[in-house]
């Protein structure tokens, strides 16, 4: 051990060679004469040197004496500094994020929420990371994130933000000519758009529930397979074929009647969402407030309902089926 191991000695030879004698020292940081000088002592014999020089009249630092002093008071200010630093981590919403998120649902979603935040509270900058390999990104120096699947990491603490609702869906030009399905079977042979991940089963597995617990899945051909959903909307609105897509991401698609909900009593697999974040102590405040915000509303935003106009059942009459966008050749 050495005098630099014990900021507390640090301060008692500053003291005592800013005030000018041990019992200015003493009265300045409110401790005894006899306690100082020990500690002048401690401090003299772990440095093997004299470091202060002492008369009559008054104290002389020695050439190591002031060598120490100024190497005591910059690692104190080091000090003080990190301290302060750890304070407004902890107290102020103020600093850095690193925040990630899947490429579609961070461009549609987290995105505008990060954005919400930052105008709430305009001392915080953030990074916004994109990876369809989300975890990894806790790894690279990322602070927090919105992931899609169940977590079993035991690195990570995992937030629930509720479930992700996917439905089957196509555009009015796809089903012109196509009698509307009345059975998942009806669909199986269709021209699919499905993500390549296994993560929903794979692209050539389509796993569809009722609210009852039955189940089918269906052995599919897709036509194409893509990372992110994105993708597969736009292919879905210019009549490419079925895709099961997310709620958040369809439902405007579906008041507007530019897609159409199929089998409405049926959805595709579900999936959970949560907010992710280091296991660690001392979580900075300004990430706190960021992970309580977007689990706030990403909760309430997939807790939404997805509506379909006039969609009660499987079989539709001729307005419902005008009022959900379907072709001429349908509306029967």
């Amino acid at each position: 051990m050495t005098i630099f191991s014990n900021l507390a000695l640090l301060r008692s030879f500053v003291s005592i060679a800013e005030s000018g004698s041990i019992s200015a020292a003493a009265r300045n940081m409110g401790l005894t004469q006899p306690t100082l000088s020990r500690q002048l002592a401690q401090i003299e014999a772990e440095c093997g040197t004299v470091l202060l020089r002492r008369d009559t009249h008054r104290m002389h630092l020695t050439d190591m004496g002031a060598k120490v002093l100024t190497d005591a008071r910059a690692m104190l200010n080091m000090a003080e500094e990190c301290e302060r630093r750890l304070r407004v981590d902890q107290t102020a919403l103020m600093g850095h994020i690193r925040f990630f998120s899947t490429i579609d649902f961070g461009q549609s979603v987290v995105s505008k929420f990060l954005a919400r935040f930052m105008l709430q509270n305009p001392a915080i900058t953030v990074d916004l990371v994109y990876s369809n390999r989300p975890l990894r990104m806790l790894e690279e120096g990322c602070d927090a994130g919105v992931v899609a699947g169940s977590v079993a990491d035991e690195t990570v603490i995992a937030r629930p933000l509720g479930m992700i609702r996917r439905y089957p869906v196509a555009a009015p030009a796809f089903l012109e000519g196509r009698q509307l399905p009345e059975t998942p079977g009806d669909i199986a042979a269709w021209p699919w758009l499905t993500l390549g991940t296994e993560v929903f089963g794979g692209a050539r597995n389509i796993t569809l529930f009722k609210e009852s617990g039955e189940e089918q899945t269906l052995h599919v051909n897709p036509v194409l397979t893509a990372e992110g959903v994105t993708a597969l909307r736009e292919a879905a609105l210019l009549g490419l074929g079925v895709s099961p897509l997310p709620g958040w991401l369809v439902t405007e698609d579906l008041s507007a009647g530019r897609l159409v909900r199929l089998l409405p009593q049926w959805r595709a697999r579900e999936l959970p969402a949560h907010v992710v974040y280091p296991v660690q102590k001392g979580l900075p405040l300004r990430v706190r407030a960021l992970v309580d915000f977007m689990t706030e509303h990403v909760k309430e935003l997939l807790a939404r309902p997805c509506v379909c106009p006039g969609a009660s059942g499987n079989k539709q009459s001729k307005g419902q089926a005008s009022a959900n966008g379907l072709p001429d050749s349908q509306k029967r």
